[in-house]
């Protein structure tokens, strides 16, 4: 038996042994790169080598968008946990109550209200990291309840999807949501007030299919991922081989259904622009009247 390697060296290693974390470094999608987990919080979320957006939890999201990052969020609607009582290799309830614990949040969306640029809005945001940002139940009734403090505030309603779509577990009942969200657009624009879309990455199935292809302005992070139906289902169906960057946000600019592509470092100022057009169209400074010049055109000779 040797007594320094059995005896002494596991005694200096647990002296010296610190517990390191495994989120310190993150390695972007885009480039392959490592990237220092406060530099990649500074930066937004953007990698400072390639511009890659790698995706933003909604808490984080709405401190970033509301002026000095100071938002009060609203208590959502309750909404019957497991309405079909699914369930495949796992209850359904047992994965609500595990992203309930990884996100710290009850469902995908997240309701807030502030100011931003000096203008009352009201913001819808979508964590991907709760079961993919699938739309249920609980979904619809958070989007109808932004909508209705959008009137009730007088507010430009701010939608921020990032979706796989439909929640598979609530079948038929998840599909409802999409008319309900689509009625409570129609709300909010019947009042007169703006209904704005920020696309991220990716918005894709039922949730592209009902609100958020409606909103009067459509902005989109770079290279964000926004369609229905996958990129394979689609070649397969039509037969042919898709255009290059296909359902990416430039694309979509390009093809006119998306109306600016914005980094997401320029988002809050862009999106304070806008509300200050639509939100206050009237001139923030006193119109000044211009005296009419003391002269007469002189009058032609008649020939």
């Amino acid at each position: 038996m040797n007594w320094l390697t059995n005896f002494v060296r596991p005694k200096l290693r647990a002296l010296v042994k610190r517990d390191t974390p495994d989120n310190l470094w993150h390695k972007c999608p885009g480039c392959g790169q490592m990237i220092f987990h406060r530099d990649l919080e500074a930066n937004l979320h953007v990698c400072d080598k390639c511009g890659y957006h790698l995706r933003l939890p909604a808490a984080r999201r709405l401190s970033m968008l509301f002026d000095e990052g100071r938002f009060t969020r609203i208590e959502l609607p309750k909404a019957p946990l497991d309405p079909l009582r699914f369930r495949d290799r796992r209850r359904y309830t047992e994965r609500l109550k595990e992203a309930q614990s990884e996100t710290s949040e009850q469902d995908a969306l997240t309701v807030a209200h502030g100011i931003i640029g000096g203008s009352p809005a009201v913001v819808a945001a979508f964590n991907f990291d709760f079961m993919a940002g699938s739309m249920g139940v609980a979904v619809g009734e958070a989007f109808l309840a932004a909508a209705r403090l959008a009137k009730l505030q007088q507010a430009a309603l701010i939608a921020i999807p990032a979706s796989g779509g439909a929640r598979m577990q609530e079948g038929i009942l998840s599909l409802m949501q999409m008319p309900r969200t689509v009625l409570a657009v129609e709300e909010v624009k019947s009042a007169g007030l703006p209904y704005i879309v920020v696309l991220t990455d990716p918005t894709t199935g039922g949730v592209t299919a009902s609100f958020a292809m409606l909103g009067d302005i459509h902005l989109a992070e770079p290279a964000s991922l926004v369609g229905f139906a996958g990129q394979r289902v689609i070649q397969e169906t039509i037969r042919e081989k898709l255009p290059e960057g296909f359902q990416r946000a430039e694309y979509l600019h390009d093809h006119g259904m998306v109306d600016l592509v914005v980094p997401r470092p320029e988002l809050k100022a862009t999106l304070a622009r806008i509300l200050g057009l639509l939100m206050r169209p009237k001139p923030v400074a006193e119109i000044v009247v211009l005296p009419t010049p003391d002269f007469e055109i002189p009058q032609q000779p008649r020939s």
